[in-house]
This record gives structure tokens, C-alpha cells and sequence, in this order.
């Protein structure tokens, strides 16, 4: 079968190593190079395993540039395959390929629709997560549901970890799929409940900024797992701004450090070796690791030092 296979980030390269495995994929359709370091371009990944794999890559601005339709058209695809693309596919281009479009979507349907379904199933605390294979219609991820497979989220996840794993699962599940398809056959889909559907929009630099007497431990163990590396979390510790690294929720309780009251969030309750104990607006977290503006990684306890001295 004739694919044409959108996608850009690092979650899209194994999809596009399960088609390129077993179909001919005809072009990758990928975001633009974005600048790198020192200002320089910088591939998408799913650009450099596409030059990888030899295949072709068509890289526009976005697909509703002239001209940009009519270009993947010209490859005379039977599917198109989405997956972490990045942006929305024209009804125009959906309609004019047999098989339509099928998105490799990285949650289970109708749950966390939009760009960060990853992250916002940590932050939410769910439980399971997975992938959902499904037909793409015009709206964000509103497509009828194709196939679901489930994933368990460990109490220790992070999002690139079960971004990983994700993608894999998506690979396996898309491969499934493909194989029971055909030019001019109908995918059976079964439609999402709109009144379950919730969203999990891209993530900006606001959602960094955490305030210590808005979150309890938890939440703060869940914002530290699911926004690292970016847009991280940031929080005052002893009156200075510092981008939190690592961490955990700490269930114990000792003494308070100088007198302070534990109650208070953002206070620093103790010192245990080279970590930080602070309240939180409920609970204790932990702090190990930070990055204090302008210097290094360090230890939350050295940091803590550097301010005191």
C-alpha cells in the first residue's frame, strides 16, 4: 500500500519504521527545521530517519500553503498516516485519498485530545493511559476510534519514558491495522462520546511556574515527572527562583529547620543530607536536584548553603 506519512516529533519514528517495514511509503511530510544550537537548523526527527530510510521528505510551512496539497497528492497515496505531526491535515487533502487519514494518537480517546496527552495524563494522575488508533475528521482528534490498546502508568513515570513506550505500542498497533486495510475499503470505526472528551492543550512556558500554596506533594511529584524536560518547573526555594530537577513526595516528619512553620508552603521544613524537605500547600516534597538561574546543577542542600552563606 501507498503511504503518505506525516510527523515530526520523536514520538512519530517508530510508526514510520512499522509502515517503511511493510508498505511503501511513497513521502514523509515533516515540520520544518527549527533552529538548533547556536541558531543554527536543526532536522526533526522524523526528517533524519526518513533520510535514514531513503525516503522522500516534503517539509512546508504548513499544508494550507499553495501548492502544498496538490504536492502530496502528486505521490497518489492510498492512506495517510499522522502521527505527532504537529498541525491539523485540510478536509480537501482527507477526502481526496481512498483510505482518508489515520492518526496515531498517544492517549485513550476521547481522553486528552490535543497536543500534550502525555503529560496531562501524569499531571491528571490517571491510572492507564495508551493509544487509539482512529480515522481522522475534520476537529482536533475527533475522528471515529479504529483500534485501542491500553498501557498502564507506573507510579515513577516520566513523560519521555512512557512517551517511549508509547510509541511503540502505536507502532504495533498502526502495523495491525494497515494490514487489514485496503484501497477503497471502508475502516470500521466506532465513534468517541463527546460528553467523556477532555483536552490537554500545548504546553508554554506559564505552565512552569509553580506556587507552593496551590499544589499539594503529589501534584508537584506529578508536575516535576510530567513537564521535564520542558517546559520544566520552576518555584522559589528560600526566596530564589530555581528550576526544579528532581525529587519525590516524602511521607516522613521530623523536626522544622531554623523554627519555620511546616505549614507554610514553600518553607524549608529540614535539611536530610544533600536534600530539601518543603511544605507544600498539603504534604512534604522532597527536593533533590535544582538549577539555580545562571549556574549549574547541583544538590537542593548545597543550593540552600550558596544562599545562606
Amino acid at each position: 500500500m501507498r503511504v503518505a506519512y506525516f510527523g515530526s516529533a520523536a514520538f512519530s519514528v517508530e510508526s514510520l519504521r512499522a509502515c517503511h517495514a511493510e508498505h511503501e511509503v511513497v513521502v514523509v511530510v515533516t515540520a520544518p527545521a527549527r533552529a538548533g544550537s547556536r541558531g543554527r537548523p536543526a532536522q526533526r526527527p522524523v526528517a533524519r530517519e526518513a533520510e535514514r530510510l531513503g525516503l522522500s521528505v516534503f517539509s512546508p510551512e504548513r499544508l494550507s500553503v499553495p501548492g502544498a496539497t496538490d504536492e502530496v497528492l502528486s505521490w497518489r497515496p492510498d492512506v495517510l498516516v499522522v502521527a505527532a505531526y504537529g498541525g491539523l491535515l485540510p478536509t480537501g487533502l482527507l477526502d481526496r485519498v481512498p483510505l482518508g487519514g489515520i492518526n496515531v494518537h498517544a492517549s485513550l480517546l476521547p481522553r486528552w485530545r490535543g497536543a500534550s496527552p502525555v503529560a496531562a495524563a501524569i499531571l491528571a494522575g490517571d491510572a492507564v493511559t495508551g493509544i487509539t488508533i482512529m480515522q481522522m475528521a475534520k476537529g482536533l482528534d475527533t475522528g471515529g476510534i479504529i483500534k485501542q490498546e491500553q498501557l498502564p502508568i507506573v507510579p515513577d513515570a516520566t513523560t519521555p519514558v512512557l512517551t517511549g513506550q508509547l510509541a511503540i505500542l502505536g507502532a504495533r498497533a498502526l502495523s495491525l491495522v494497515l494490514r487489514q486495510a485496503a484501497p477503497g475499503q471502508i475502516l470500521l470505526s466506532t465513534p468517541q462520546d463527546e460528553q467523556q472528551a477532555t483536552y490537554a492543550p500545548r504546553l508554554t512556558r506559564v505552565d512552569a511556574q509553580l506556587d507552593w500554596a496551590q499544589a499539594s506533594a503529589e501534584e508537584v511529584d506529578r508536575r516535576l515527572r510530567a513537564l521535564n524536560p520542558w517546559p520544566g518547573v520552576q518555584a522559589p526555594v528560600a526566596g530564589v527562583p530555581v528550576k526544579l530537577i528532581a525529587g519525590r513526595v516524602d511521607d516522613t516528619y521530623g523536626g522544622v529547620e531554623d523554627g519555620v512553620d511546616p505549614r507554610q508552603p514553600g518553607a524549608v521544613v529540614r535539611v536530610e543530607q544533600e536534600a530539601v524537605l518543603l511544605a507544600c500547600a498539603t504534604g512534604l516534597f522532597r527536593l533533590e536536584r535544582v538549577l539555580p538561574p545562571g549556574r549549574k546543577e547541583m544538590s537542593a542542600a548545597a543550593f540552600l548553603r550558596g544562599v545562606r552563606i
